[in-house]
């Protein structure tokens, strides 16, 4: 009998989740907050946070998927009922990520491919061009729908076991390199990694809580996605670990590559340059190039391909997410799923695109005031969408997973750890500690990150002092407006209608795959 599509290799399971949190924020975002907030101080409490938080909500997202068998929707909705919104949110939130993130999945093309030309001015003449970052975005989601296309195994577990050592090989290369440049490389690291907890305090310790959390890419359904996937054998807990090593090893290695290199550059033109987001990347990084001569184009190139692999190992687990509910749900091939879904992508990132390439030029035309839609559909997910769906996992897993009759003794770890082996989740020793956490702790972190989020997102800090954003208000109600719409939906289409499992999927291949043979 032909073996089912999913993941038949751990390593193949793990280079895949890996690679969906692996994603552009590694390399601009997690090495920027890391020099600003204390180095190795903030560096230790992130890993803490990981251990403590996100592995946590990574185990279970990817137990809820594997106990499924089935799309997030259908997951949360063997657990309860009324809790298959928050697969719906989780899906939405993927699909919303993945129109912005393809606009910066073509920046990247942009760049690997004109690596051997001057970008010391690229950023602001390709993103001025509309159409052609139109062209370059449609390219790049192209590329994550033929992967998709080709179904887990064929594609997406093969592309990861391809593209994640690869990426890993150029990021440490470009390490090496830009270690030995010589001047600057010294004052780039001390910059980088000297622990200053006097620098961390609250702030600081918050911005590695939410690192941690958001890393991990818990909270859109992915991982659930995955899992459901997942061979019998592959173990959880094991494969969590690796996901968080590589994660958080690609993040650390990148801020490595890239300070040495930005005050080399620094210190033989006397030229500060800016040090975090999209300019960090686009802009900031091609002027370091631009001074290496020739070996700077070639090291630009493997640094914007490693990029671009980055940015298509998380597309295509978000797009994967959307594929695989509406082909379930509705019963529909693969393929014909994804190109739908691809083409809808494209359409939503037209306006993404001309809203970025005017705010990176000083335009205004679609945007939030200063905020352009990058950044608007950016703070919704972060703030409000991802929160949610990561307390969702804790509190299905925590509270409703149990039986009814079960929840009369709340404060139970152990009967939830022992609900859990049974069902495939078994720990060690470790489960009754997991069952503990997920019960109590996580839920409680999640809301805070969450209120702090918000609190960011409305009231935020300006020459230290909180000052109050409208545009942040506006944002924050588009977002409580969106669940409030996906609630009602959720009620009206999915609650009771079949929203189907993995089986489904296979019945669909298997007779399009037979009626073709006829």
């Amino acid at each position: 009998m032909e073996k089912r599509d999913g993941f038949h290799s751990g390593i193949g399971f793990v280079l895949a989740a890996a690679g969906s949190s692996v994603g552009l924020g590694n390399l601009w975002s997690f090495p920027y907050k890391t020099s600003q907030n204390g180095g190795a101080s903030f560096v230790i409490v992130y890993v803490l946070s990981v251990i403590v938080l996100g592995s946590l909500l990574c185990i279970g997202e990817i137990f809820i998927g594997k106990w499924a068998r089935s799309n997030p929707v259908t997951a949360y909705k063997k657990i309860n009922k009324f809790y298959g919104i928050a697969g719906l949110i989780g899906i939405v939130g993927s699909f919303i990520i993945m129109t912005y993130y393809s606009v910066l999945g073509g920046y990247t093309l942009k760049f690997t491919v004109n690596s051997f030309q001057d970008q010391s001015n690229a950023l602001q003449t390709f993103s001025a061009n509309t159409w052609e970052v139109v062209l370059f975005t449609g390219i790049f989601i192209l590329l994550c729908a033929i992967i998709i296309s080709l179904g887990v195994k064929r594609g997406i577990e093969n592309a990861s076991k391809i593209l994640m050592p690869v990426l890993i090989i150029i990021l440490v290369g470009i390490v090496i390199y830009c270690l030995c440049l010589g001047e600057g490389v010294k004052e780039g690291l001390n910059y980088y990694l000297n622990p200053d907890f006097t620098k961390l305090g609250f702030k600081g310790a918050l911005a590695a809580m939410s690192q941690a959390f958001f890393s991990l890419s818990v909270g859109l359904g992915i991982l659930s996605v995955y899992g459901s996937y997942m061979g019998e054998k592959i173990k959880v807990g094991r494969s969590v670990f690796w996901i968080a090593f590589f994660d958080t090893l690609v993040a650390l290695l990148a801020g490595l590559a890239i300070f040495p290199a930005i005050f080399h550059h620094q210190a033989k033109t006397g030229v500060a340059l800016q040090e975090s987001g999209i300019v960090l990347l686009f802009s900031s990084m091609p002027l370091v190039f631009a001074k290496l001569g020739i070996a700077g184009k070639i090291i630009s190139f493997f640094f914007f391909g490693m990029v671009s692999i980055a940015a298509i190992t998380s597309v295509i687990s978000l797009l994967e997410g959307a594929a695989q509910f509406v082909s379930q749900t509705w019963k529909i091939k693969r393929l014909r799923v994804v190109i739908v879904l691809a083409l809808v992508c494209f359409l939503f990132s037209v306006p993404v695109a001309i809203s970025l390439g005017q705010g990176i030029n000083g335009g205004h035309f679609l945007s939030l005031g200063d905020r352009n839609l990058l950044e608007v559909l950016d703070t919704t997910v972060n703030s409000l969408l991802i929160p949610i769906g990561a307390l969702a996992v804790s509190v299905a897993i925590g509270w409703f997973f149990l039986r009814p009759k079960d929840r009369h003794d709340l404060f139970r770890p152990t009967l939830l750890a022992k609900k859990l082996k049974e069902e495939g989740l078994d720990l060690g020793k470790f489960t009754v500690v997991f069952a503990f956490m997920l019960q109590y702790i996580a839920p409680l972190g999640i809301l805070f990150i969450e209120a702090t989020g918000i609190v960011d997102a409305i009231w935020p800090e300006v020459g230290g002092s909180r000052i109050f954003s409208s545009e942040g208000l506006i944002i924050i109600l588009i977002g409580i407006a969106l669940i409030g719409i996906l609630f009602v939906l959720y009620l009206l289409v999915f609650m009771k209608r079949d929203t189907g499992c993995n089986d489904d999927e296979e019945r669909i291949e298997a007779k399009a795959s037979s009626s073709n043979n006829d």
